[in-house]
């Protein structure tokens, strides 16, 4: 559902651009406002949120879709962790849809789907490891701490016989989705570097992260 938000950039306490392929990684507290900003249209921002006190808890994408029984996010969607706890809701949304299935590419899936010369190329996976080894806020962290993400913008319908299809992406520049924090949580994103299929229009390009204090 589109939802505008009321919120000016000019008031957010952080406000940064993560390049195309890069990794970001911060806290979000309780009751702060976080935004994602596509800034050109059609990129992918994989996406993967835990609980800051103990990480061990973290976003679930069986509970959020099965609480909600809908595997598209929008306004009102809340997102559920693997203890059943509510870490974020979407409280504004400027593109209407969100994955929740494709997960994040890798070196093995795009050997898989696309070809073995593809296995060098640069995938969230690498992003979100890059991360994981250099970010203060991920020192108790490792590979084993990365499941199933959330793929915010991107376009991935679910075909009549069950099948996930890549599309091109419903969002455009300056298209933002907005989430209240309900509890203090790490946000760990890739910027999705994806060039073989039509989820970045083929062309990946910057992000804005924002967060507000409580309103």
């Amino acid at each position: 559902m589109m939802v505008e938000s009321a919120l000016n950039p000019k008031n957010a306490v952080l406000s940064e651009i993560c390049n195309a392929g890069d990794p970001w990684m911060a806290t979000v507290k309780k009751s702060q406002i976080f935004r994602i900003l596509d800034l050109q249209g059609n990129q992918a921002v994989d996406t993967l949120f835990y609980c800051a006190s103990n990480p061990e808890e973290r976003y679930s994408a069986v509970d959020t879709i099965a609480r909600q029984r809908q595997i598209y996010l929008t306004t009102g969607t809340v997102l559920y962790s693997s203890e059943g706890n509510a870490m974020l809701t979407i409280v504004a949304d400027t593109c209407g849809r969100h994955d929740s299935l494709g997960g994040a590419c890798s070196a093995e899936s795009n050997t898989t789907r696309y070809d073995l010369a593809k296995r060098p190329m640069h995938s969230c996976r690498d992003s979100f490891m890059h991360a994981l080894n250099t970010c203060e806020c991920a020192s108790h962290m490792s590979k084993r701490d990365i499941s199933a993400n959330i793929n915010f913008f991107m376009n991935v319908p679910v075909t009549a016989d069950g099948a996930l299809s890549f599309a091109d992406g419903i969002s455009g520049a300056g298209k933002y989705v907005e989430m209240r924090a309900e509890m203090d949580v790490i946000v760990l994103i890739s910027n999705c570097p994806q060039l073989n299929n039509p989820c970045n229009a083929y062309n990946p390009t910057p992000v804005r992260l924002l967060v507000w204090d409580s309103q």
